[in-house]
């Protein structure tokens, strides 16, 4: 509630009949940020470089990286057609003439299409545009389009049915979930489900090879539980300890001898934050990380996670929801791990 109070103060709420909805369905990809701006602010080192540090971040820790957002450009002569249904906007108006002594950052209330997310920013000069760029108010401008990527996946994975599973995760777990249509249970038991993701519908383009594959993406959620006994169980490395017991015994490669395990590098040593499912109704921590698969001392493949763990208040378990991705690295993970995010931002206790 704080953050939302604070967000209506610094954001002014434009709608003024430019932006009217068309009831039509957003373009572009997921993890793709469009700024509007004239040439010659776009090519501005200087605001170049405050817009990137500002909008291009990335999800820790993953290797290679994974940003927030990719930022691409129009200019405000060619910002038309289709491209003005952008899921995500960022129109920079810079007015010489203005008398503001500081750029202002308004939020767009009518889109050119359903479920866009539009902000404006009006400066008098450049100087102006990157004080409010290099300012706390960009913070939260780039949290609100971040929640509205997955808060998109979650209205879409929604509307899709699958109820067979659904009904089987609420009975062993006694929480809901939203999946994408077409997911399938791999394995299950009384304490541990692996749910796979149906084949990504999005080809890979593979450098100086130009061939497609859209088998080579294995992404899914992994759902289980243990008795809790006190908090210490819900540290970063008793969780740890749990997740790598649970995946040995329940995620074997297709190798005898090898299983899941987590990677413990410096560079991609798992991370913990406390947070919320979407409603705010199940408190928890998120962590983040990358997987391998351990048992033999031979070279394996691996990719991402992004867990959300909780204790049920009713059964009093311990219940991780845990996602994974593993896809070549020619291509952005930004949107499989923002289907994960979707998946345990939905969870709802029954």
């Amino acid at each position: 509630m704080r953050l939302v109070l604070f967000f209506s103060l610094f954001l002014s709420i434009v709608s003024c009949g430019r932006y009217e909805d068309e009831g039509l369905q957003v373009t572009g990809k997921i993890g793709e940020l469009l700024i509007v701006a004239d040439d010659d602010v776009w090519n501005s080192p200087e605001v170049k470089k405050a817009l990137d540090s500002a909008l291009t971040r990335f999800i820790m820790p993953y290797f290679p990286d994974v940003t927030t957002f990719e930022l691409i450009h129009r200019n405000h002569s060619t910002f038309d057609g289709g491209i003005k249904r952008h899921r995500n906007v960022l129109v920079i108006n810079m007015l010489p003439g203005s008398g503001k002594s500081s750029a202002e950052l308004n939020f767009i209330k009518d889109g050119w299409a359903y479920d866009q997310a539009i902000m404006e920013i009006n400066a008098r000069d450049k100087n102006q545009l990157i004080q409010l760029l290099k300012s706390k108010t960009i913070d939260q401008a780039h949290n609100y389009y971040e929640e509205r990527e997955w808060k998109r996946i979650l209205d879409r994975f929604g509307k899709e049915r699958n109820e067979h599973i659904q009904q089987n995760v609420k009975q062993t777990f006694g929480i809901d979930i939203q999946l994408p249509d077409g997911s399938g249970i791999v394995s299950s038991n009384k304490n541990f489900y692996r749910i796979e993701f149906p084949p990504a519908s999005r080809p890979i383009e593979f450098p100086n090879i130009g061939k497609q594959d859209v088998g080579a993406i294995w992404e899914g959620v992994m759902i289980y539980q243990y008795d809790f006994k006190d908090s210490s169980q819900l540290e970063l490395e008793n969780l740890l300890r749990a997740r790598d017991t649970m995946l040995r015994y329940n995620v074997p490669h297709e190798t005898e001898g090898l299983y899941m395990g987590t990677q413990y590098v410096k560079l991609v040593y798992p991370e913990m934050t406390a947070t919320t499912n979407a409603e705010g109704t199940v408190k928890g921590f998120e962590m983040r990380g990358m997987f391998h698969f351990v048992g033999k001392k031979m070279h394996t493949t691996g990719g991402a996670f992004w867990a959300f763990h909780f204790v049920h208040p009713r059964t009093k378990k311990v219940i991780c929801i845990s996602g994974y991705v593993d896809a070549p690295s020619t291509t952005s993970w930004t949107h499989f791990l923002r289907e994960i995010q979707a998946v345990w931002k939905s969870v709802k206790i029954i």
